[in-house]
This record gives structure tokens, C-alpha cells and sequence, in this order.
């Protein structure tokens, strides 16, 4: 079973992850693109990360913009799954 993060390690996040928001037992992020087509290909590109991971985002899209909200359901809040597909997803932008 995957632990949750402690509360050190979510004290840590703010610097580790700057673009981020924790809420609750959330990482959230909000992106913005040039159109439709940028954000779109963005999400594919979280897609593969995603799926080679393990460990699917719950987002929303519309037109330019894509909201991503990280959790681990197994683990009912944070873990380290969340901050790796985070740190991911930030190497993509």
C-alpha cells in the first residue's frame, strides 16, 4: 500500500513544487495555453507520463486552459506518487 506524504514532506512542497497549490489532500495546478491545440497536446503528453506511471491526474480542460488536481485514492491523500507526477509534469512545460 503507498503511504501518505508526512507532514514534513508537505511542509516541503511549497519549495519543491512553487507552481503548485496544495489544498486538502490535493496538488493543484492551473495551465494556460495559446489555444485549444497547445493545451490539448500538453494533455497527451501527460497522458503517456501518466500511463507510464501509473497514476492518472484528475483535470479539466477547457479551450486554452487545463486544471490538474493530484491525489493518491490508494493512499486517501498525498504521497510521493503525486509529488514524481508533478515534477513531471513541470518538466513539460
Amino acid at each position: 500500500m503507498v503511504e501518505t506524504l508526512d507532514a514534513a514532506a508537505r511542509a516541503a512542497l511549497a519549495s519543491q513544487l512553487p507552481d503548485w497549490a496544495l489544498e486538502g489532500e490535493h496538488l493543484k495546478r492551473s495551465v494556460r495555453f495559446a489555444d485549444f491545440s497547445r493545451a490539448f497536446a500538453f494533455m497527451t503528453r501527460v497522458a503517456l507520463l501518466a500511463e507510464a506511471q501509473d497514476h492518472h491526474p484528475e483535470w479539466f480542460n477547457v479551450y486554452n486552459r487545463v486544471d490538474i488536481a493530484l491525489t493518491t485514492h490508494d493512499a486517501g491523500g498525498l504521497s510521493a506518487r503525486d509529488v514524481r507526477l508533478a515534477k513531471a509534469i513541470d518538466a513539460l512545460l
